[in-house]
C-alpha cells in the first residue's frame, strides 16, 4: 500500500513537472528596463493599453506585424455591414490569462467600456456601442463613418480583457504576478498562451534617467536595456559582453507650440519658429534619424517625401513682418514685451533632452530667447496647456494609416490637442478621410491636411528617430521592431 501511495505521488509530480505552466520558479528570468512602465492595469486609463501591450500583457483583435502591414490576432476577419457598422468572427481557442475563453461578450465589454472612458478610444470613431451576435461574433457600431474597421481595432486603446471590479485580466504572452515595490513589475508566461513552456520569467524596471538605464546594463543588471540615450552608445558599444542593436521608428519626434499663448497665437510667429529648426543638425546631435517631411516615418506610403525647410531668413522676414524689431541683446521685442518663450522636454524620450540645447540655439539666431525645463509627466502638461512649445514623441501611425494622429492630436474637442489648435478648414480635410477606405486617395487627403498645418503651425515635425537597444548576450538574437510598441513579444527567447 504504502509502495503505491510512493508510486502514485511520485507520477502526480511527474506529470505536474511537464504540464503545468504555472510553476516558473525554474524558467530562466530575464531583466527589462526601459524608460516607462505602466502606471496601473486599468485600459480606461490615459496609455495604459499600449504600455501594457508593450509589455506583453494585453493583445488587440489587430495588430501590425514587422513588415507594417494589419494582421488578425484576436479576431480572424471583419465584415462591413455599412459605413457605421461592421461585425467581428473572433479566432477560436484564444484564452484569458485566467482561462475563460476570450469569447463575444467579453470583447464587446472591453470595447464599449474603454470608449466611455478613454478619449484617445473615441478619437477615430467617435461613441461606439457593440454587442455579441453569437459567441464568436461582435457587432460594432460607431458614432462616426469607419471605412478601416480594421485599422481601428488595431490602435492601442482598443486592447482586449476582462474587468472584474478592480481586477484586470488579459490575453497576451505574459501575465503580471507583481507590481512593485518602487516603478517595477515581475511578469510570468501566459500559461493559457500558446508555447508558454519557452518563455522566461520578466523582471521590468522603469529608469527615469536613460543614463542610469545605461549604467545598468553596463553593470549587467540588465538583459535589454530599450531607449539608451546616444551619449552613452560608443562607450556601450566597445564591450564585448553587450550588443547595441539601432533601428528607424515610425515615431516622430514634434514641437507642439500652444496657439493660446499670447506670444504664439499668430500664425507667422509659429511659421518662424518651424522655419528656424534645422532637422539635419537634430539628426547629428542624437547621432541618426531622418529630417521629418511631415507627421509619418518615410516608409509609410502615405508619408510626404520633401523634408521641412530650415530657412532661418525667412524666420527673420515673417517675425519683422509681425512686428518683433530686434532687441539690444539680440532678442526680439514688440510694445515692450521681449519674445521669450519656454521649451519643454521629458526624460522619458532622452533625444529630446539632447534637442532642447540645438533648439534654444537655432531660435536665438532668429531673435527668440528660449528657456529650457524638464517635466516628468509630459502629458499633465500637456492637458493643463501651461507651456510654449513642448517636445513630444509619438507613434503617428500605430495601425498603418494616417487619420489617426491627426484625429487624437489636432482635431479641435480632443483631449490630447495639446497645441488648443482650432481650424474648420483642416477638420474639414480630415473628416473626409474618414468617408473613404481608398489608399490613394487616403494619401492625398493627408497631403492636403499637411498643406494646412504647414500654414498654420500648430506643431513643428522633427525627426524620424533611430532607437538603440542594448543587450547582454543572453538574448543576443533579439531583434527590434515596431517601434516601442512590441518590446516584450511571443517570440522572446533566451539565446545563450
Amino acid at each position: 500500500m504504502t509502495r503505491r501511495l510512493f508510486l502514485a505521488v511520485a507520477l502526480l509530480a511527474t506529470v505536474c513537472m511537464f504540464t503545468s505552466t504555472g510553476h516558473t520558479a525554474d524558467r530562466p528570468t530575464i531583466n527589462v528596463g526601459k524608460t516607462f512602465i505602466a502606471s496601473s492595469l486599468d485600459p480606461g486609463e490615459g496609455s495604459v493599453g499600449w504600455a501594457l501591450t508593450t509589455h506583453g500583457v494585453s493583445e488587440n483583435l489587430y495588430s501590425v506585424d514587422r513588415q507594417g502591414k494589419l494582421v488578425p490576432n484576436l479576431a480572424q476577419s471583419v465584415t462591413t455591414v455599412d459605413d457605421h457598422t461592421f461585425r467581428v468572427d473572433l479566432a477560436s481557442g484564444r484564452r484569458f490569462s485566467d482561462g475563460s475563453p476570450v469569447n463575444a461578450k467579453a470583447v464587446a465589454n472591453a470595447l464599449v467600456r474603454t470608449n466611455e472612458l478613454n478619449g484617445r478610444a473615441r478619437a477615430t470613431a467617435g461613441k461606439m456601442t457593440a454587442k455579441a451576435i453569437d459567441d464568436l461574433t461582435v457587432e460594432i457600431k460607431t458614432e462616426k463613418a469607419v471605412p478601416l474597421p480594421t485599422a481601428l481595432l488595431a490602435e492601442w486603446a482598443m486592447v482586449i480583457y476582462k474587468a472584474e471590479g478592480d481586477e484586470f485580466v488579459f490575453t497576451g504572452p505574459y501575465r503580471v504576478k507583481k507590481v512593485g515595490p518602487g516603478e517595477a513589475m515581475t511578469l510570468e508566461p501566459n500559461r493559457h498562451y500558446a508555447d508558454a513552456d519557452e518563455r522566461p520569467n520578466i523582471r521590468l524596471r522603469k529608469f527615469s534617467d536613460p543614463q542610469t538605464l545605461a549604467l545598468a546594463l553596463e553593470a549587467g543588471e540588465l538583459d535589454i536595456a530599450f531607449g539608451l540615450p546616444v551619449e552613452a552608445l560608443s562607450r556601450i558599444k566597445a564591450r564585448d559582453d553587450v550588443v547595441v542593436k539601432s533601428f528607424q521608428v515610425a515615431y516622430q519626434y514634434m514641437m507642439f507650440i500652444n496657439t493660446e499663448r499670447p506670444l504664439l497665437g499668430d500664425p507667422a510667429v509659429r511659421r518662424a519658429v518651424d522655419r528656424a529648426v534645422d532637422r539635419r543638425q537634430l539628426a547629428h546631435a542624437v547621432n541618426g534619424g531622418t529630417p521629418a517631411t511631415g507627421a509619418y516615418s518615410s516608409y509609410f506610403p502615405f508619408a510626404l517625401r520633401e523634408p521641412r525647410p530650415f530657412d532661418p531668413d525667412m524666420a527673420k522676414a515673417l517675425l519683422e513682418k509681425a512686428g518683433w524689431k530686434n532687441g539690444s541683446d539680440g532678442v526680439r521685442e514688440r510694445g515692450g514685451q521681449r519674445l521669450s518663450l519656454v521649451l519643454y522636454a521629458y526624460p522619458q524620450r532622452p533625444d529630446l533632452l539632447t534637442f532642447q540645447p540645438v533648439i534654444k540655439s537655432m531660435l536665438a539666431k532668429v531673435g527668440i530667447d528660449v528657456e529650457t525645463r524638464v517635466t516628468e509627466n509630459i502629458a499633465a502638461l500637456g492637458k493643463s496647456g501651461d507651456f510654449d512649445l513642448a517636445l513630444w514623441a509619438t507613434n503617428t501611425a500605430p495601425s498603418g494609416e494616417p487619420s489617426y494622429f491627426l484625429n487624437a492630436f489636432l482635431r479641435q474637442g480632443t483631449g490630447y490637442n495639446h497645441s488648443r489648435y482650432k481650424s474648420e478648414r483642416f477638420g474639414a480635410v480630415v473628416d473626409r478621410m474618414t468617408t473613404t477606405g481608398d489608399p490613394a486617395e487616403r494619401a492625398k487627403l493627408a497631403s492636403d491636411a499637411h498643406a494646412v498645418l504647414f500654414e498654420d503651425v500648430p506643431v513643428s515635425f522633427l525627426l524620424t528617430p533611430d532607437w538603440h537597444v542594448g543587450l547582454s548576450k543572453r538574448l543576443s538574437g533579439y531583434e527590434p521592431w515596431g517601434s516601442d510598441y512590441y518590446i516584450i513579444r511571443p517570440d522572446l527567447r533566451v539565446t545563450e
